[in-house]
């Protein structure tokens, strides 16, 4: 399969947003005029309860995961099936399916890395069980278990280029988050 044909499949595919089909089908809503206008697992939460949250979030998570296994099936390199994940998350937080408004990108990012390596799942929740304490935040501390994965990568002893894209991933995931970052911030230093 050509490199740049995995790619736009990548994105294709990152672009089917599970939330706009779950909260459509069940809730008879758009969930881009509902709660935050995110069309993410959180927010189909928030408008139509705990089965949408989870349906979205299997959903988005199966797209990361079949963009790692399409690309093992095609035998690309653990590079590109990195950079077919990183097309798979720009097109799940930029849709062209959805004018380009999506999610954040971490349910994608984790079935994705689950697919790739499937013991980063203990690293994801080892990582948040270590990080909550401390940080009294889902958000903060999902985000801080994910900066372990390339240091777990680098420990399993993985190609020093995996090592260097996972964590390039790693860093698109919290820059998408900034602006939640930041008001989590501000919210901390005003109590």
């Amino acid at each position: 399969m050509p490199i740049f044909s995995y790619l736009l499949i990548s994105y294709l595919l990152g672009s089917l947003m599970a939330g706009y089909f779950v909260v459509r089908l069940l809730g008879r809503k758009d969930i881009r005029v509902e709660g935050s206008g995110n069309v993410g697992a959180r927010n189909a939460g928030r408008v139509h309860g705990k089965v949408s949250f989870v349906l979205t979030f299997l959903g988005d998570s199966l797209k990361g995961a079949i963009v790692i296994l399409l690309g093992e099936y095609f035998k690309l390199s653990p590079e590109l099936l990195l950079g077919g994940l990183g097309f798979g998350i720009l097109g799940h937080v930029k849709p062209i399916t959805l004018k380009f408004k999506g999610g954040m990108g971490i349910s994608t990012f984790i079935g994705g890395m689950l697919a790739f390596e499937p013991l980063t799942a203990l690293v994801i929740i080892v990582g948040f069980l270590l990080f909550y304490p401390f940080f009294k935040s889902f958000t903060f501390a999902g985000l801080g278990s994910f900066v372990l994965i390339p240091a777990f990568f680098y420990f399993l002893g993985t190609q020093p280029l995996v090592v260097f894209i996972s964590a390039v991933l790693v860093m698109i995931i919290i820059f998408i988050h900034r602006e939640d970052i930041l008001e989590r911030l501000n919210k901390r230093a005003k109590n």
